[in-house]
């Protein structure tokens, strides 16, 4: 069961923690509950009735109101509001329920619902993205269990992987070709596995080499094929510095190629790198450089 402080529940649900305590007081919506040195903290249950009032109360719904309802009444409505309309704030607070929970029905569902609404490249990168954004700061608080994180990262991993198979192979090696590595000691490939996808989609071809790759294995590439990019994050158990002496030998080793590093601290030491290391600040900005990309190629 988590434990959470009121400033996570402040950047998970949007709501101002002097609003939350005014609710606790005025309309009994939560109680903390306090550990034995006595610092208040907030547990699962109340992570989401806190999630689902504050969507509600957004849209209309008087806060009077909602703290009458049970909690399975509150969830159902929640539910039929996200089902009645295409509201971010909504299907993330179910996305963030459905992790807790580790209730993958009410994933797949509001996954699924999006998917018809807005297609699957705009799930991710309106929904899913954000989700995992928003989600972050429990990771780095200790405040998921690493199951959590598992659960609900292979559901979109795998779904990801299903999208990437269903687009047509791309076998012009003659246009750019990217390569697609985490460096050694890092596996979090869902931002990868989503810029393989959004290559894939934009007409160019990839080799995706997954996580954990030693840099070594990385400056030996160019002795064995030709490509034209190469995407990867930083490494998150190296020092700044380390992370600095890499992306440099990285640029000097291809100085002839795009590099594009996603991840990268804003305390970097140095943030004046070379001219071909691009930092991928999001997926959108990355996506608006392959159109821009593909359409040149066409004119050309």
């Amino acid at each position: 069961m988590g434990k959470y402080n009121i400033k996570e529940i402040e950047h998970l649900s949007g709501i101002k923690a002097h609003t939350i305590r005014i609710w606790e007081k005025r309309y009994k919506i939560v109680e903390p509950k306090r550990t034995s040195t006595n610092i208040r903290y907030y547990d699962d249950e109340d992570l989401k009735k806190i999630l689902n009032v504050a969507i509600l109360n957004r849209n209309g719904y008087k806060i009077s109101k909602i703290a009458t309802l049970a909690n399975e009444k509150l969830n159902n409505e929640l539910i039929n509001f996200s089902q009645q309309t295409n509201n971010l704030e909504a299907q993330i607070g179910l996305l963030i329920t459905s992790m807790v929970d580790f209730d993958k029905d009410v994933f797949e569902k509001t996954f699924s619902k999006s998917i018809l609404q807005i297609g699957f490249q705009d799930t991710i990168l309106k929904l899913i993205y954000p989700f995992f954004k928003r989600i972050g700061i429990l990771w780095l608080t200790g405040n998921i269990d690493p199951s959590q994180e598992h659960f609900i990262s292979n559901i979109v991993r795998q779904k990801i992987i299903v999208a990437i198979d269903s687009l047509p192979e791309q076998r012009n090696f003659e246009r750019e070709n990217f390569i697609l590595y985490l460096p050694d000691g890092q596996w979090h490939e869902m931002g990868l596995l989503m810029c393989s996808y959004l290559i894939k989609k934009n007409g160019f071809s990839d080799i995706y080499l997954g996580s954990s790759l030693p840099l070594e294995s990385v400056l030996n590439l160019g002795n064995i094929i030709d490509f034209s990019h190469i995407i990867t994050t930083t490494s998150v158990t190296k020092s700044p510095e380390e992370v600095e002496r890499d992306l440099i030998t990285l640029s000097g080793r291809y100085s002839d190629k795009f590099i594009f590093v996603g991840g990268l601290d804003e305390n970097m030491p140095n943030k004046d790198f070379p001219a071909n290391i691009h930092l991928m600040n999001n997926l959108d900005d990355f996506n608006a450089y392959l159109v821009q990309l593909g359409a040149s190629r066409d004119i050309n």
